[in-house]
């Protein structure tokens, strides 16, 4: 999660609000009262954690179960202050289902996702385009977030990918894309059945950007 939003979540919530961290296995945020997740407790941190010490969740507090599973979640409507969900919308096979779950479990939140700035560049993590193990494709807007599912050909055209060596010009806030709710907000997977679709949504996107990656380079 990006630092600046973690000091923000710790500095404006009040101690006695009630916290969720759903997906917060690798990196969960201490601040965290409960925490949802399909890895157990004693396994949390493989990536460290987010946030000052002490964890406020314990292992009475940590509900194993997968976030997907088209059951509800095992709390009430509105039963949360605030609900953080960083780096796992794009990891799920049915994104779409935690949202809905999450806006019924807590009235406020954040949630935080790869940009497609990141996710369509080319060696972030190997020798394809984006993470490994992402299978969505992300765009958030002001009170929404629209996801579209990760094509394969975008691994071998060109055209639908930036080139190697582009995601290291990012900062970090520009790897990221983030999102502050209150109250809710709208989701939707954008379902592409067609090539005249598909093509201008890859690359028209890449081509957009191209320019600020040639600027840099001249600097």
């Amino acid at each position: 999660m990006l630092a600046a939003s973690v000091e923000r979540i710790e500095r404006t919530l009040p101690d006695g609000a009630l916290v969720l961290d759903v997906g917060g296995w690798g990196r969960p945020l201490t601040r965290a009262d409960w925490v949802l997740d399909v890895m157990p407790y004693a396994t949390r941190g493989a990536y460290g954690t987010d946030g000052t010490p002490p964890e406020r969740f314990g292992e009475s507090t940590w509900v194993q179960r997968d976030i997907c599973d088209r059951e509800p979640w095992p709390f009430e409507d509105g039963q949360f202050d605030y609900a953080i969900c960083s780096h796992t919308l794009e990891d799920v096979r049915d994104p779409v289902f935690v949202c809905s779950e999450l806006v019924r479990v807590a009235r406020a939140g954040y949630v935080e996702v790869p940009s497609r700035l990141e996710e369509q560049s080319f060696g972030v993590h190997g020798p394809w385009v984006g993470w490994s193990h992402h299978r969505w494709l992300i765009d958030v807007r002001e009170t929404e977030i629209e996801f579209v599912h990760k094509p394969h050909v975008i691994h071998s055209r060109q055209s639908d990918h930036f080139p190697a060596g582009f995601h290291e010009t990012l900062s970090e806030e520009q790897r990221v894309q983030t999102l502050w709710w209150d109250g809710g907000f709208e989701f939707r997977e954008r379902v592409i059945t067609s090539a005249e679709e598909l093509d201008p949504y890859l690359a028209g996107f890449v081509a957009a950007h191209k320019p600020r990656r040639r600027r840099l380079l001249r600097r």
